[in-house]
């Protein structure tokens, strides 16, 4: 196969992670594998005749960095002289609007090591590792900090663009493989020193970087029209969501499932719970019974009337608002003395619940379950799930995870986790797609406290006003929302599969390609 046949079959390629990327690292690969010249014509040197390697210190006069002024005692001014950052190199180049640093004349005169001079190559040893870019006439007079090493007074049988082209190829492996950890990782200019280059006659390495410039102009054609198509698609997208929303019928299905685009799945599922809990999945039936509003004795506790502007959205007629705290008793884990300490877990016995238990679909997960003897579940005085609670998480970053009791009969809660019992007016399935809806989220943000942990108190997910319809449309909502949950997990299914038969192709036809059989 051939780089041109490569192009040709992008489109199949397209959905593997990072095409053009890794459109681009080949190409680079290819450049410096002396496999990228298609036929001897374009080439000085045979393909028998190996290229020399030199380390690239022994190529360049000088590689050294910069500094930071105020180490110095030096200060930034309001204009003057332009100081690089790393930030400031972009596609190749330094961005003079990006530039919000300068010096003095004087600053620059006495950080005259890390002035830059035309043709100097710049590379990013610190933060972003790799960056590169040429100086050019425009970008003198400058200066630059020590997260860039500066490459100068590269050999006259050297081309500079050649060297830029070799370090942007370096990047993804030798260079961040010599990158030093913590929070910032960094390369020496020890490591900048010792990089080998290959050294291919100077006429072959000008065809070379024109070869290569003329491919990567071919992958910004096609990144381009990959961001118009995507573009594009997710404008029908929206538009698609909002046409099956306004009529959620199984006739327009098609309009969320269709085969010209694909609506990211996330955006189905919130989608599709969104429509759920305001009423507009399944029609109503005037035959159903309204939604009971719990009479003094039924209900669980009294609250503050429902403010108009906690409601977000109008209701169908036989639906009511309410809050959860008046549907449901809230029951907290047991935070005594006898709470369970690692050490007390069993192999087997009564289920003890925590956060990481609860997987996706409402599920708890028994591989990972711990379990305490009777004894021990016995003395716990709070916590305690019966089938068909719900159990709530109340702190850190998995805020408002919730699963269903349906494996278990009896078992006792951590105490990051709430019950919730519901009351005779709410299903599990249906609460439980509530509170996992984009309503039930945005609930947590509001009572989220706001510290630096993340953390809800029962007392404030009992004052969540929650949409109530009547038992037997909640019945209707659940087996269609899981009929559509369903359908979306196919639709995932089938994107995972696309992307990896992508990579698999994309990953044979590099192999082809850089292995030489295809490189001519």
């Amino acid at each position: 196969m051939t780089l041109e046949t490569f192009f040709e079959k992008f489109d199949e390629l397209a959905d593997a992670p990072n095409a053009v990327g890794k459109m681009r690292e080949l190409i680079l690969d290819l450049a410096i594998g002396n496999k990228l010249l298609d036929s001897p014509r374009d080439r000085v040197s045979s393909k028998s005749v190996a290229w020399p390697k030199q380390s690239l210190g022994s190529i360049a006069s000088l590689i050294t960095k910069g500094a930071t002024p105020t180490s110095y005692g030096h200060q930034y001014e309001p204009s003057g002289i332009p100081f690089i950052k790393v930030e400031n190199i972009n596609d190749g180049s330094i961005q003079h609007s990006s530039i919000v640093q300068f010096i003095s004349a004087a600053t620059h005169e006495f950080l005259k090591r890390s002035k830059l001079e035309s043709g100097d190559v710049l590379f990013s040893i610190a933060g972003t590792i790799g960056k590169t870019c040429i100086v050019n006439a425009k970008d003198v007079p400058a200066n630059t900090n020590q997260a860039l090493a500066i490459i100068r007074g590269v050999a006259a049988s050297f081309d500079t663009s050649f060297l830029k082209m070799q370090l942007d190829s370096f990047v993804s492996n030798k260079i961040k493989a010599r990158a030093r950890g913590g929070a910032m990782p960094n390369v020496s200019l020890g490591d900048i020193r010792e990089l080998v280059v290959v050294v291919p006659p100077l006429a072959e390495q000008k065809r070379i970087v024109a070869k290569v410039d003329e491919l990567m102009a071919l992958c910004d054609r096609l990144e381009a029209q990959q961001q118009e198509r995507v573009t594009r698609h997710a404008a029908l997208a929206r538009a698609s969501l909002a046409t099956f929303a306004d009529a959620p019928t199984p006739a327009n299905l098609n309009l969320i499932f269709h085969k010209s685009y694909t609506i990211p799945p996330a955006d189905l599922r919130k989608s599709i719970l969104t429509l759920a809990v305001q009423g507009k999945l399944v029609p109503q039936d005037p035959q159903d019974e309204p939604a009971e509003v719990p009479s003094t004795a039924k209900r669980l506790r009294r609250f503050e009337p429902i403010a108009e502007k906690e409601i977000p959205f109008e209701l169908p007629r036989s639906w009511r608002w309410s809050r959860l705290g008046s549907e449901a008793e809230f029951i907290n884990g047991d935070r005594g003395k006898n709470y369970p300490n690692k050490n007390e877990y069993v192999p087997t016995g009564v289920p003890f619940i925590n956060t990481g238990h609860i997987q996706p679909g409402g599920t708890l997960s028994l591989t990972s379950m711990h379990y305490l003897t009777r004894a021990k579940y016995d003395s716990l005085r709070n916590g305690k799930v019966q089938k068909d609670d719900l159990v709530y998480c109340l702190r850190g970053a998995t805020l408002g995870k919730t699963a269903i009791i349906d494996q278990f009969i009896e078992g006792a809660v951590a105490s990051s986790l709430v019950i919730i019992r519901l009351g005779c007016n709410l299903t599990p399935r249906y609460t439980y797609y509530y509170l996992i809806s984009p309503l039930g989220r945005e609930l947590i943000t509001r009572f989220d406290n706001g510290s630096a942990q993340p953390n809800l108190s029962a007392n404030s997910v009992t004052r969540y006003v929650a949409p109530v319809p009547p038992l037997a449309e909640q019945r209707r909502i659940v087996a269609k929302v899981d009929q559509l949950m369903a359908l979306v997990d196919q639709l995932e299914a089938q994107l995972a599969a696309s992307r990896a038969t992508a990579e698999k192709l994309m990953e044979a036809v590099v192999a082809e390609l850089t292995s030489g059989a295809g490189a001519n």
